[in-house]
This record gives C-alpha cells, sequence and structure tokens, in this order.
C-alpha cells in the first residue's frame, strides 16, 4: 500500500513501504566440521614429513659407512633429493614443476655417469631414488605445460632407465647383460607411469575445456537474457522519455506515459532479478517447467500477441501480428523461444533505427519444403544477408518468422531521437541461436522501403 509523503516543495510523492526480506533457507542437515579436512591437514603436512624423510636417510649414512663418506652422502643425498621433490605440492611459488624435475633428472645422469663408490653402496640406495624418479616422472607427465613439457619428460625417463646402471655397470658378474636386463625391466614400469601421467593430463584438460565451456555459455545465456529482454525494455525506456520531450503532451497523455515507464521498468527488473537468482542457485540448470535463465519464463510463438500489443501501445507504431493457428506447437520450446527471440530483435531494431515507422507487420507462417528454400511470402530480399550453419538439414515442414517495417515513411512523431547503433551484435548472437536449431537467419533491406528480419526454423 502505497502512502503520501510531503515533498520540500508542497507537492507529494508516493512512498512505498520497504520489503520485508525473505526468509532464510533452512540449512541440509549436514554434520558440523569438527576441524580442518584432511586434505589440507595433509598439505600442511607435506613438507615437514619431507624434510623429516631426507634427514632420516642421511643420517645413517655416517655411521654406516665411516671410511666412505663422500659416496655415501653423494648417493643418498641423490635418493633423498629425488624424494623430497616427487612428494613436494605442484606448483610451488618458488620453484616450477619443470625446474625442480629437470634439476633432478639432471642430477641423477650426472651421478651416474661420475659415482666411483662403491657399488654396495648404489645397491642400497637404488630403490629408493629409482622409485622416487619414477613418480617425478608420473608427475612430470602430468603436470608440466609448454616447451619444456617435452625436454623434462625425456630427460626424467632417462634418469629412470639409467640409474639402475649405476650399480651394474660397476658389477663384474653383472655385465653387459645384466645392464640389458635393468634397463629393460626399468624401460615398462616407466613406460607405465608415464602412460598414467598423460592420461591424467587428457583428463584435467578436459575438465578444464569443460568448466571454461559451461562459463562461456553462462556468459552467452546472461547476455542473451541481457539483450533480449533487458536491453528492448530499455530501449522502450529511453524512447518513450524521449517522446515526453516533445512538446503538446497532455496530462492524460503523460500519465498513460508514466505508466508505460513504469510498466516496462518492472519487467526490466523481473527479468534481472531471474538472471541473478539463476546465477546465485547452484540448481539453475535443473530450472522448472516454463523458467529460463535470463527471464521468467520461456516465450513463445504463442506470445506474440501479446508482444505486439505492448509494442503498439507504447507509441505511434503500430505492430500487426499475423500468426498462423497451425504454426504453434510445431517447434520444440527451446527452438519457440528463439524465434520469441528473433520478433523481440526485429521490434527493437525498429525502436532504435526506425522510431518513425508507421507500421511493422509481424509474420508467422508454415512452409513445406527443404529448409532455406523458401521465405516470408515465398522468397527472400536479394538485398539480405543470410546467416546460420544449418541450411543442409532438409524437412518436410518450416516454421518462417518475419518482422518488416516500412522504413520511417508513416507519422511518427517529428523530432523523435533515434538511438545509437549496436553493431549487430544481436543479429550474430540470433544468427547462432538460429543456426543451432538447423535454421537460417535473413536480414536485410525490403522493398520498396524498409527493414527485414526474418528467420525460418525446421520442424523435426
Amino acid at each position: 500500500m502505497r502512502s503520501e509523503i510531503p515533498a520540500s516543495d508542497g507537492r507529494s510523492t508516493s512512498a512505498v513501504p520497504p520489503q520485508q526480506p525473505a526468509p532464510p533457507r533452512p540449512a541440509p542437515d549436514r554434520p558440523a566440521p569438527t576441524g580442518p579436512p584432511a586434505a589440507a591437514i595433509a598439505a600442511r603436512l607435506r613438507r615437514p614429513l619431507s624434510a623429516v624423510a631426507a634427514l632420516g636417510m642421511l643420517a645413517p649414512v655416517v655411521l654406516a659407512h665411516p671410511g666412505q663418506h663422500a659416496a655415501a652422502l653423494l648417493v643418498a643425498a641423490m635418493a633423498a633429493l629425488a624424494a623430497a621433490v616427487a612428494l613436494l605440492r605442484w606448483p610451488s611459488r618458488r620453484v616450477t614443476p619443470a625446474a625442480a624435475a629437470g634439476a633432478v633428472a639432471v642430477a641423477s645422469l650426472v651421478l651416474d655417469a661420475g659415482y666411483s663408490g662403491p657399488y654396495r653402496l648404489a645397491a642400497f640406495w637404488l630403490p629408493f631414488e629409482w622409485l622416487a624418479l619414477l613418480m617425478l616422472l608420473g608427475r612430470a607427465a602430468r603436470r608440466v605445460r609448454g616447451r619444456w613439457a617435452g625436454p623434462v619428460g625425456v630427460a626424467v625417463g632417462l634418469a629412470v632407465l639409467l640409474v639402475p646402471l649405476r650399480f651394474t655397470l660397476r658389477v663384474p658378474q653383472a655385465g653387459w647383460t645384466g645392464s640389458l636386463v635393468a634397463l629393460l625391466l626399468s624401460l615398462l614400469p616407466a613406460v607405465g607411469v608415464a602412460g598414467a601421467g598423460l592420461y591424467l593430463r587428457a583428463l584435467d584438460a578436459r575438465r578444464e575445456r569443460a568448466v571454461a565451456g559451461a562459463r562461456r555459455e553462462q556468459r552467452l545465456e546472461v547476455a542473451r537474457g541481457l539483450h533480449d529482454f533487458v536491453a528492448h525494455e530499455i530501449t522502450g525506456i529511453v524512447l518513450e522519455a524521449q517522446a515526453g520531450q516533445l512538446p503538446g503532451l497532455d496530462a492524460t497523455e503523460a500519465a498513460a506515459l508514466l505508466r508505460r515507464l513504469e510498466e516496462a521498468g518492472l519487467r526490466a527488473l523481473d527479468s534481472m532479478d531471474a538472471m541473478v537468482g539463476a546465477l546465485r542457485d547452484p540448481q539453475a540448470d535443473e530450472v522448472a517447467e516454463g523458467r529460463a535463465v535470463g527471464a521468467t519464463r520461456v516465450h513463445g510463438l504463442a506470445d506474440l500477441p501479446e508482444l505486439g500489443g505492448r509494442f503498439s501501445g507504447r507509441g505511434s507504431t503500430r505492430a500487426a501480428v499475423e500468426l498462423a493457428p497451425e504454426a504453434t506447437g510445431l517447434l520444440s520450446r527451446e527452438a519457440e523461444a528463439t524465434a520469441y527471440a528473433v520478433v523481440l530483435e526485429g521490434l527493437t531494431n525498429v525502436r532504435r533505427h526506425a522510431p518513425g515507422a508507421a507500421e511493422v507487420i509481424v509474420r508467422v507462417a508454415v512452409v513445406g519444403g527443404p529448409v532455406g528454400s523458401a521465405g516470408p511470402g515465398g522468397s527472400h530480399d536479394s538485398g539480405g544477408s543470410r546467416h546460420g550453419g544449418g541450411a543442409a538439414a532438409v524437412a518436410l515442414w518450416s516454421v518462417v518468422v518475419s518482422v518488416t517495417d516500412d522504413g520511417g515513411s508513416g507519422g511518427g512523431p517529428k523530432g523523435l531521437l533515434r538511438l545509437p547503433g549496436s553493431g549487430g551484435t544481436g543479429l550474430a548472437g540470433l544468427a547462432e541461436r538460429v543456426g543451432a536449431h538447423g535454421g537460417t537467419l535473413v536480414a536485410g533491406p525490403h522493398r520498396p522501403s524498409g527493414w527485414r528480419i526474418s528467420c525460418e526454423l525446421p520442424v523435426r
């Protein structure tokens, strides 16, 4: 209920009581968290545990091999370094995965070539280093990106294959035969781990593409809602405001104009509220029947007469809707929503670019034959531009929707301003939507004057 509040200049203004906030949604029955999740605890303890493991591997070296400190420290330090890098969390802020894996691989290969200590020391630390390098190979295959992915993968793979030779080449009984057997035994796990890493890499890339595609589709859905509904209402509001500045407007006309402005503003707010609600709702994809992102409901061909009447009531341009009764119900809900968007775009363009037009004809007809063979009235205008990539699909019947204006030759109010052009982004988006349903979109001059936008959608 509105209340009258006196203004400072003696006039009264109407105030709307504030709306009560919506009650909060009941929280789902979930157990209250009792502490940090296990993943966070593991991430915090990863580096300390890696350091403790490295020190634990290095500490007994001096005690176990008192006469061979240098050689023992080399092989133990190499195994500890490989294990620490393999267990570290990637990516790190300071060291990239490529640099860490490459440095460990190069250090292992250098130690293979220059090791001169007893083979028993090499054999003792060999399993630890080999397993760490194998883990590092899988992580490098999954995480290292860019131009360094190939060189780093090859270097770590060579380190996995050649680290057993540090032992076999120094054992007199092994010889080249033992080295070859050790090389072949290392090859199979290395190939398997590298393949698993590449497979996980492909899954990561697929997931990233899916997330990017979902975000792009959400942005496009919001853009379509803004363009199809909000921009349409805002355009009407601007033109109504421009018409209100013309001389000779009496009190009755002014009151009707303000009422139309209020209704258009409320419809724009409803559309924006629906879009914001859909973005905030995590279950936005599971919308109820008759609702869609960007609008309060899915509009179809049956809503065109109401749209035409609303358009005619806002200005001097009259919209005549010629809707074939058999056209409704032939197309899917999505295709009918696309046809409605085409009409909405056509009427919006009339307001923007031909505000002085006397009449706009919205025609919906059912034609037979392949898609693209006939337009409104049996042919398309030669001056139009054709959009869409679905003309190759063939259907026995198709629904043709067209919006045609007379070019502004009628009795529009003098002095009415034109809105700046939109750059054709609406037509480009409509062409994609129409093409997704196997149809075509045509827009261009209409003889003898005016402009026409039409689409042909196959009945499937």
